[in-house]
């Protein structure tokens, strides 16, 4: 039984592998967007992107449905969004006398909320509510979304006119945030160039990307994170770095046990996307930006003289003893 599992494991990992290949021959520069996308995928959670305007985001979002053949919808969020354009309503069909549903976009595999912070905190929060529970309540009838219902929402951290910034108890809902920046100078160059040639990137459909993992291999995945390994020593260290978030003087609001939690599975899922089934020190502070950033509330005297979390996180890191 032992041998079957680790076979069904390494078949995992070379599906992941192979979809992180794909995915790369389209966004260029972007490696490590890439890979929190399949983290947050992988893990069962949903990622909010931070970035300007023109980073891929979008087309991230496509490129990843295309490699694992599964539906993808984009929905622009603004101040005049309601909850109904998101979930859909019940219609009166005349003929045969009955309501029936007529779907929202949020009924698919992968969502993309485009500058999710332009909309009313009504719109979020009911957004917010199918990601948490995994259903859309619409005229009191509950309706299941897909089993790998995944959001990926973008905002703006420049411009702050007419947006509606997520609170940090709603942010907490995103198993992780993803600072997206500018790609370096190389891979703009090929990006460029592919363009000169009369390849633009956002032509998937004569990308060559093909689907290299199946839906079900992602589920199969989720189930079988637990057997990727976590020593003993490493989990000691991934407590420690959280419970440093609650004592920290620079934080009055530190991770809870929901972002322990959330570094646990981003940890394995990292691991699984990198071709091992083991995770070490560095995955845990490779990943605590993206999982705890968004989840502490820094002290108002730390705002004023300018602190960043990044700087805190950092210090608390440096202060722990790494597992060898």
């Amino acid at each position: 039984m032992a041998d079957i599992q680790e076979l069904k494991l390494q078949q995992i990992i070379e599906a992941l592998v192979a979809a992180r290949s794909e995915i790369k021959k389209v966004i260029r520069g972007q490696e490590s967007l890439i890979d929190m996308m399949l983290t947050a995928l992988l893990a069962g959670g949903h990622a909010l992107l931070e970035g300007v305007p023109g980073t891929a985001k979008t087309l991230s979002v496509r490129t990843l449905a295309m490699t694992l053949s599964c539906r993808a919808k984009r929905v622009q969020f603004t101040s005049d969004l309601m909850p109904s354009d998101i979930l859909g309503t019940t219609v009166f069909t005349p003929g045969s006398n009955e309501f029936h549903l007529h779907e929202g976009p949020i009924f698919t595999d992968l969502l993309l909320a485009d500058e999710i912070n332009r909309a009313p905190a009504k719109t979020q929060s009911a957004l917010l509510e199918a990601m948490s529970e995994r259903h859309a309540t619409i005229d009191s009838q509950r309706h299941l979304l897909s089993p790998v219902f995944t959001v990926f929402a973008t905002q703006n951290p420049v411009e702050f006119e007419g947006t509606y910034p997520l609170p940090e108890a709603q942010q907490d809902r995103f198993l992780i945030k993803i600072p997206v920046d500018y790609p370096d100078e190389v891979a703009e160059r090929e990006l460029l160039n592919a363009i000169d040639q009369g390849h633009p990137p956002d032509r998937l459909e004569t990308s060559g990307i093909t689907a290299v993992l199946a839906l079900q291999q992602l589920t199969t995945a989720r189930d079988n994170l637990a057997m990727v390994r976590m020593e003993p020593a490493i989990m000691e260290y991934l407590m420690a770095l959280v419970r440093a978030t609650r004592k920290h003087e620079a934080i009055v609001l530190g991770g809870g046990p929901r972002a322990s939690i959330a570094l646990l599975t981003c940890s394995k899922a990292w691991a699984l996307i990198h071709g091992r089934d083991f995770v070490t020190p560095d995955d845990i502070a490779r990943l605590a930006e993206p999982v705890l950033a968004h989840r502490i509330t820094l002290s108002a005297d730390a705002e004023v003289a300018g602190t960043r979390k990044t700087e805190v996180l950092d210090q608390i890191m440096q202060s722990l003893e790494v597992p060898r």
